[in-house]
C-alpha cells in the first residue's frame, strides 16, 4: 500500500519521470507515457511493470492539456501512450486526430464491452464511482439520488469541487443524457442554491469542510476515501462521512475510467501495447483495487475491502461514449448558471 501520496503538478507544470525528448529517444526497452494521473497513484503499478518485464516507463504528467501537446508535437511526439482519468478526454484526443487504434485481443477479451471504445481506439484500465460523502451525524438517509441533493433541505448544506472540472462535467454530461438540457439547467441552478461555499479544492476538500462543518453533504469519488485512511492528517476526515451510492432517477450510478489512448506516431508502439495488455493483467488489477483503491474493470478481481463495504454500484445505464459527447454542453452549462460563483446572495 502507499503510505504517503505526492503532488507533481504545480499551477499546470508538467513533470518528467524519466528523460523523455523529441530527438534521440534510445530504441532500448521503454515506452513514453503522458498522464493526467497523478504519478504518485500509478508509479508503484509501473514499477510493477517494468520489473516483470524490463521495459522502462518514461511519465510526463500534467493536469491537463496533454491532447493538445501531442497534437502540437506532430510527428516528433515522444508520446507512446497517454492516460487520463475522464474518457472525454480520451475521446477528445481521438477527435484531435492524435491516436491510433489500441484494441488488441489481449484486451479485447480482458475487458467489458462498455469498458473500451466500440471503435477500439480507447481501453479502460480501471473504474470509479462518483459518490455522495455525507456526514454521520447529521445526514440520517441511508440512500439518495444525485437529484436530491439540488432539493431545498440541502440548501446552504452542499460542497463540491470546481464545476468545470472533468469529474463534474462528466456527471452533468451523464445528466444531460438523462434529462435533457432544460432539467439538468434546473439540477444545476438546485446544486447551487444548496452551496454551502464556492465550489473550491478537490474530492478530499469536501470531505474535510464536512468534518469541519462547513457542509453536511458532498460529491466525490469513491476511492479518495481509502487513500485518506492512508494519511495520517485525513483520517479524521474520512472517519466523520459515510458514503452513498446515489443513483439517477432514471438510471444508475456515475461511473467514470482511468484509460488509455494508443498515439498516432507512438514510437515504441510494441511496448505500448504491451503496457497496456499488462495493466488489465490479474496482478495489475489486484493492484489498482489494493493501491489505489478503484474498481478493477476484469471481472473476478475483488474490490479492496473498505471500497466494497459502500455496496456494489448499480452502473449507469448510458454509454460512456455518449457520456463524452455532452461534456461540451455540459461544460458550458455550468458557466451559464454560473455554477462556481458560488451560493446566491
Amino acid at each position: 500500500m502507499i503510505t504517503t501520496i505526492f503532488r507533481a503538478a504545480i499551477a499546470g507544470a508538467t513533470l518528467a519521470l524519466g528523460a523523455v525528448s523529441g530527438a534521440g529517444l534510445a530504441t532500448a526497452q521503454e515506452v513514453n507515457l503522458y498522464t493526467h494521473r497523478e504519478p504518485g497513484l500509478i508509479k508503484p503499478i509501473l514499477d510493477k511493470f517494468t520489473a516483470e518485464t524490463g521495459v522502462k516507463v518514461n511519465l510526463v504528467f500534467a493536469k491537463s492539456g496533454l491532447a493538445e501537446r501531442i497534437q502540437s508535437e506532430g510527428e516528433r511526439s515522444p508520446a507512446d501512450l497517454l492516460l487520463s482519468v475522464d474518457v472525454s478526454t480520451l475521446t477528445q484526443a481521438i477527435g484531435l486526430g492524435i491516436t491510433q487504434p489500441i484494441m488488441t485481443p489481449v484486451l479485447e477479451k480482458a475487458v467489458p464491452a462498455e469498458l473500451r471504445a466500440k471503435d477500439g481506439n480507447w481501453v479502460a484500465v480501471s473504474a470509479r464511482a462518483r459518490v455522495i460523502y455525507a456526514s454521520k451525524d447529521r445526514v440520517k438517509d441511508s440512500a439518495l439520488t444525485y437529484e436530491d441533493l439540488a432539493g431545498p433541505r440541502f440548501k446552504g448544506k452542499f460542497c463540491i469541487r470546481s464545476g468545470q472540472h472533468e469529474y463534474n462535467t462528466s456527471l452533468i454530461a451523464a445528466a444531460l443524457a438523462h434529462d435533457g438540457a432544460e432539467k439538468t439547467e434546473a439540477w444545476l441552478k438546485g446544486l447551487r442554491a444548496n452551496l454551502a461555499k464556492k465550489p473550491s479544492g478537490g474530492d478530499r476538500d469536501v470531505a474535510k469542510d464536512i468534518a469541519a462543518g462547513a457542509c453536511d453533504i458532498g460529491i466525490g469519488n469513491m476511492y479518495y476515501v481509502g487513500l485518506m485512511q492512508l494519511d495520517a492528517n485525513q483520517k479524521a476526515w474520512v472517519e466523520s462521512i459515510k458514503v452513498i451510492m446515489p443513483t439517477f432517477k432514471s438510471g444508475g450510478t456515475h461511473v467514470n475510467i482511468s484509460g488509455l489512448v494508443l498515439a498516432k506516431h507512438a514510437k515504441h508502439k510494441a511496448e505500448a501495447v504491451k503496457l497496456a495488455e499488462w495493466l488489465v493483467s490479474q496482478k495489475a488489477q489486484e493492484l489498482y483495487a489494493a493501491v489505489n483503491f478503484e474498481y478493477p474493470v476484469v471481472k473476478g478481481v475483488a474490490v479492496e475491502p473498505s471500497i466494497k463495504a459502500f455496496g456494489a454500484p448499480k452502473p449507469d445505464n448510458v454509454p460512456l461514449d455518449e457520456v463524452a459527447k455532452n461534456r461540451k454542453a455540459a461544460s458550458e452549462l455550468v458557466e451559464k448558471v454560473g455554477f462556481d460563483l458560488g451560493p446566491q446572495s
